[in-house]
This record gives structure tokens, sequence and C-alpha cells, in this order.
């Protein structure tokens, strides 16, 4: 039952891997331009799809809005603002340092992600891990020293964007009741709102050509909202541990593109290091499914 969890949280992280493809050819522009007109889009994506091709769910999702207490109007709006602001931060620093320092230092962000997912779930969420699952978190902290050493910069860039989107991962377990879409759909609705009047400080005189709002548009659907509704439906059937751990699969490809396709230098260290990170993940996942079998077993049984 849980193989359309995975396959969701697969498929947005392998498409996340490839942003690089999409944002490094937006390197002429500054970040905060992408961001305002990434955010816009996917706005006004996401609405025209909520009210014109989801027109009965967003009709439920807002009368059960309607009939919450004033109580529990206030705890979603907070919900939606804190993820909101975590959304925002996160891509900021990711478009600013991929086009502004390297596609390894956002690569190193998302190595970092999970480890912070991990210990925030297991703080707040009370997901325990078993022995196998802190062995893969170990070895992953160990990979992450690996590839910080020598790039101490790199290194608070990539804590600060890694930490916003792990507490953004964590936030989403949440249950609010209201449908993961029109949830995602709050999260950028405030996003625009929050980020719309920074606007007026672009410089004056930016010229966007048709390659600007094609690729903009393209990572507002394919690199945004899909991936990200995608990452809350995965939620739903997959503890955040888990969904964190699986993370890793977008730095490593992003780091395989670093090399390979922007042919940034590499070292004997990293390769090691993202070794580590592959062993971290079949590990993690291997004892994660032996825990969840121990589980339906003990059911059966008691059944």
């Amino acid at each position: 039952m849980q193989t359309k969890y995975y396959a969701a949280a697969l498929f947005s992280f392998i498409v996340w891997g490839m942003f690089s493809l999409v944002l490094r050819p937006l390197s002429a522009y500054t970040s905060l331009d992408i961001l305002l007109y990434r955010v816009l889009f996917a706005s006004a994506a996401i609405l025209v799809t909520s009210f014109l091709i989801r027109p009965k769910a967003t009709k439920e999702n807002i009368q059960l809005i309607r009939r919450m207490s004033t109580r529990e109007k206030g705890a979603v709006f907070l919900h939606a603002l804190c993820s909101a602001l975590m959304l925002a931060l996160n891509w900021f620093l990711f478009i600013y340092v991929m086009n502004n320092v390297s596609v390894k230092a956002t690569s190193l962000a998302y190595l970092i992600c999970p480890i912070i997912t991990t210990v925030l779930a297991s703080l707040f969420l009370r997901e325990r891990l078993n022995k196998g699952q802190w062995l893969a978190v170990g070895l992953s902290v160990l990979a992450c020293a690996m590839l910080a050493y020598g790039h101490f910069i790199d290194m608070i860039y990539s804590v600060v964007i890694a930490f916003s989107y792990a507490t953004y991962l964590v936030l989403q377990k949440r249950n609010n009741r209201l449908d993961k879409f029109f949830t995602l759909n709050l999260h950028i609705v405030i996003c625009t709102i929050l980020l719309t009047p920074l606007l007026y400080i672009l410089p004056s005189g930016t010229v966007h050509g048709a390659d600007f709002y094609g690729y903009v548009l393209l990572i507002a659907v394919l690199f945004t909202i899909i991936p990200l509704f995608l990452n809350m439906y995965a939620l739903k059937g997959l503890d955040s541990s888990v969904v964190g751990i699986l993370l890793y699969i977008n730095p490593t490809i992003a780091f395989l593109l670093a090399v390979f396709y922007f042919e940034e230098p590499i070292n004997g260290v990293q390769i090691l290091a993202y070794g580590l990170i592959f062993l971290a993940v079949i590990i993690f996942n291997v004892a994660y499914i032996r825990s969840q079998r121990k589980v339906i077993g003990k059911e059966v049984l008691t059944a």
C-alpha cells in the first residue's frame, strides 16, 4: 500500500534534482527577480487549477474553514503562514546559492536536510528510529562533514536552506483536515501576498525576454507545484524521517549534474562522501521496511 507514497516522493525528488537545468539559464537575472516571478506564476497556475479543474474540492475546503471555530481558523492560518515563510526563505536562498555560489553548494544543503528532518521529526513528532535507521543517519552526518570540509561559507548557506525545508516538511505532518492540494494553494498564495511588495524594489529597466517567462513558467509548474503536491501526498503515508532520507536523491542528481554537465571540479573525498550517502539511503530504507513488516506481523498475530 505504501508503494504509491514512495513513488510520489521519488518522482518529486528526481524532478528537484534536475532543477539546475532550468535555473542556470536564468543566472543573468537577480535571485529576487526569479523568485518573485516564480511565486506569481505558481500562484496563478494553482488558483486556475483549484477553481477550474478542482472546483468541488476547493468549495468543500472553503466551507470546512467557514465551519471552523475562531481558534481553529487561527491555527490553520498560523500553520499556513509559517509554512509559507519557510517556503519563501528556502526558494530565495536556493536560487541565490545556485546562481551565485555553486550547484554543489545547493546539493550540500539537501544532503544536510534529511538529517535535520529526521532530528526534528524525532523531537517534535515522536517518530522513533530503529538502530539501522540511526546508523544511516550517522553515515549521513559523516558524509556531510566530509563534503563541508574546506567549504565553511557554503556550509552556512546549506544549513539555512536545509533547515527551512526540513521545518516545512515537519509542519506538513500536522493534520488540519484540509485537502493537501488546497493546503498547498494556501501556502503559495500567502507567499505571493508576502513577496509581491518586493516587486517595487527590483532594479528598473530589467528586460525579460520570452526565454525568461518560459523558464519561470516551467519552474512554477513542473519544479514547484507538482513536486510540492507529491511531497505532501507522500507524507500522508510515510514518516517525515523516511521522506527526509529519500530527499537524498535530489542532491545526488544535482551533484552528478554539477560534475558531469556543468563541469564543476570534484575530488576523491567528495566521491567517497557520496558513496556513503548511497549506502545510508539503502540502509535507512531497508531498516524502515523491516520495521514496518514486524509491525504488520504483530497486528496479524494479535488479530
